[in-house]
């Protein structure tokens, strides 16, 4: 990306409380041309930050040419996210990503934020950071004075693997548990979520393009989810008396065929812990690694 001529004003910037679909559409098709390593999904994405938890302060923020999404947390209103940041390719080197994230952070300090971060914010987010491979973003973060402060990665699973379940099905009847696609069931597996977690994974449950769970004797012991946030996998959990049981590996494999047969070819787990489980349950492999970037605002 050229390097911005820093002797210019910055470009106007529009906060928008409200974007309407126009709006809305015009920021996706920004971010599908600037995020090349997301563009497939990059218009839902916007579309998806625009669709937030209940009582979740946001704004988008435009310019000619760009697009910013920034929200607070919902766990600490001390801290600012700016979710996402796109300049389309036949205007980068102008400006605009420095007065994207500028005008964030304004909007971000008249919202009672102290601190700015590029890092998602849980439920509702793009990214766990910056993909180290969106060097460009990375450059412009640190130029601003932002500071690395935790790494986090996907894991990649390749969806033409042996997905089948039928045999550990049939074991797990024998135990007395029995696995099923949620239907019209899922707020208790909402619920299910709520309690055994919080409330981030139960918006995500209750917002997934597909649920999978596990119960015994009407009980939920385990539930795996995906597309809360378009094409990825995720969250997936069991109750600490179903673990060993193998309830996961079933639940994981059922919600990826479920995305295969959606048409994906691979998915993305992510923001992972335990990278052991998915690389032995489905061979996938770590291979996004994300970069988090905060810093204090005066």
């Amino acid at each position: 990306m050229p390097s911005p001529d820093t002797s210019r004003p910055l470009p106007d910037v529009r906060v928008v409380a409200d974007p309407g679909d126009a709006e809305l559409a015009a920021a996706g098709e920004v971010a599908r041309a600037a995020l090349t390593l997301d563009a497939g999904e990059a218009p839902a994405l916007v579309r998806r930050l625009a669709a937030p938890p209940a009582g979740r302060r946001w704004t988008a923020l435009l310019t000619d040419g760009g697009v910013a999404l920034a929200s607070v947390s919902g766990r600490d209103p001390g801290v600012g996210h700016i979710d996402l940041l796109a300049v389309h390719p036949d205007r980068q080197g102008e400006g605009r990503g420095r007065a994207l994230a500028r005008a964030a952070e304004d909007w971000l300090r008249g919202q009672g934020a102290r601190r700015a971060v590029f890092a998602g914010n849980p439920p509702c987010y793009a990214w766990p950071g910056i993909d180290v491979r969106y060097t460009a973003a990375a450059c412009l973060a640190e130029s601003l004075g932002y500071e690395q402060s935790r790494v986090a990665w996907n894991m990649t699973a390749d969806l033409s693997a042996d997905l089948s379940t039928g045999d550990d099905v049939r074991r797990l009847a024998g135990q007395g548990v029995s696995v099923h696609a949620t239907g019209d069931g899922r707020e208790r597996v909402v619920a299910f979520a709520r309690e055994h977690w919080n409330e981030n994974w139960a918006w995500e449950v209750a917002n997934a393009a597909g649920v999978h769970h596990a119960e015994r004797d009407g009980r939920v012991l385990g539930f795996a989810a995906w597309g809360a946030r378009p094409a990825w996998f995720g969250p997936m959990g069991t109750a600490p008396e179903a673990r060993g049981l193998g309830v996961g590996g079933v639940l994981l494999r059922r919600c990826l065929a479920d995305q295969r047969a959606a048409g994906q070819r691979t998915a993305q787990i992510g923001w992972v812990g335990p990278l052991r489980f998915y690389s032995r349950a489905v061979g996938a492999r770590a291979e996004r690694v994300f970069w988090l970037y905060g810093r204090e605002l005066a």
